[in-house]
């Protein structure tokens, strides 16, 4: 294919080297300054853009070396936010759960400052590939929380919040596409979750409804896109929770299928599809014409590696209910969400994102 988004994709975080980790052991405990930590950051992104470009893939992200989490690089530059403890917990099926930290809004939210220009700019400059930019999606910034998401004083009314926000993001974007972004990646948790029927029930018997808070996150999705310009093509990454190889919810896409396919104003959707908890892949039948689904069909939790054979398999299965040509190949998410990373190898992914691109030479050939 000629331009984004690739019928072989990756969601955008990647395992950090022990060499970063380590820089950021010393960077944290003083023992370098900001100027060396960058340095080791940089010199980290170099080498994992060329894997990802050894390996085959037409489109590189700096792996988010940069963040903390997917979504921690919003904090400074945005003012008006913190972190405080989620009402949600992460879980294996074995049952074990973790905590977490999510986003609080503690103030009125406005942009001070380039949240991801410069890293951008970066990895521009050294790739040769098509280079990703990811961003957490606006709801990213409400969910967790719940009744509590807004400290007191701040704002009464959720539209009004997404409305200053919407505002963060267009700026955000402008900026970014002024340094040369042509492909953007919003990564989303809070609409699948809403799709688990566990988690809709635990809304209601807390009085909330969760067809408003659909209604509300798509709509706070498209006004943060809303000037965008025509040539940066927009994806959606739906993700059940990612955090060393835990996830948050369950549940197909049946809920929010068609109005998400139909309603956003995206150009593309890299959707969870690597297990039973996924649903079927029925609510592909709602996909438009022109826009596309790339399918997580690789897990980047299990150190098991799928066969191409299997991955051919599945998307054929998939295209009983939209077309081929509709469809694209990758992980169902990030390997490394949080600094933390997944159990896995860097060995395993690079054999994971390798079969990847494998699998879609071998489904569509020179096109992908």
């Amino acid at each position: 294919m000629n331009g984004p988004p690739y019928r072989a994709e990756h969601i955008g975080s990647l395992l950090r080297p022990a060499s970063l980790t380590a820089a950021f052991r010393a960077w944290s405990a003083g023992e370098i300054d900001d100027a060396r930590f960058r340095q080791a950051q940089d010199e980290c992104i170099r080498e994992v853009v060329a894997l990802q470009e050894e390996i085959g893939l037409q489109v590189v992200t700096d792996g988010e070396f940069r963040r903390a989490s997917y979504w921690g690089h919003f904090l400074g530059p945005v003012a008006g936010l913190g972190t405080a403890a989620a009402i949600y917990r992460f879980r294996d099926d074995s049952g074990e759960e973790v905590s977490f930290l999510a986003p609080q809004v503690e103030g009125r939210v406005r942009r001070r400052e380039s949240i991801g220009g410069a890293a951008f700019g970066f990895l521009a400059g050294v790739a040769r590939a098509t280079a990703k930019v990811t961003m957490p999606s606006p709801p990213t910034f409400h969910f967790w929380r719940g009744r509590d998401t807004f400290a007191p004083g701040t704002y009464d009314d959720p539209t009004e919040f997404f409305s200053d926000l919407a505002k963060v993001y267009r700026e955000e974007i402008a900026d970014l596409a002024a340094r040369g972004a042509r492909y953007l990646q919003l990564d989303d948790v809070p609409l699948v979750m809403l799709c688990d029927p566990d988690i809709r029930g635990r809304l209601a018997r807390g009085g909330e409804d969760a067809d408003a808070l659909i209604d509300l996150y798509l709509a706070s999705i498209n006004d943060a896109l809303a000037d965008r310009p025509a040539n940066l093509v927009v994806g959606l990454h739906l993700c059940r929770g990612n955090h060393r190889g835990k996830h948050l919810a369950s549940g197909g896409y049946e809920p929010i299928a068609e109005r998400l396919f139909n309603e956003l104003a995206v150009d593309a959707f890299f959707l969870e599809y690597d297990g039973e908890r996924a649903g079927g892949f029925e609510p592909l039948r709602f996909l438009p014409e022109g826009k596309r689904a790339i399918l997580g069909l690789v897990s980047s939790k299990s150190t098991a590696l799928e066969s191409e054979a299997d991955l051919a398999r599945r998307l054929d299965e998939a295209s009983r209910h939209t077309p081929l040509d509709r469809l694209g190949v990758s992980p169902q998410c990030g390997f490394a969400s949080t600094v933390g990373g997944n159990p896995i190898t860097a060995d395993i992914q690079r054999r994971k994102l390798g079969r990847v691109v494998a699998a879609a030479r071998a489904v569509w050939g020179d096109e992908a």
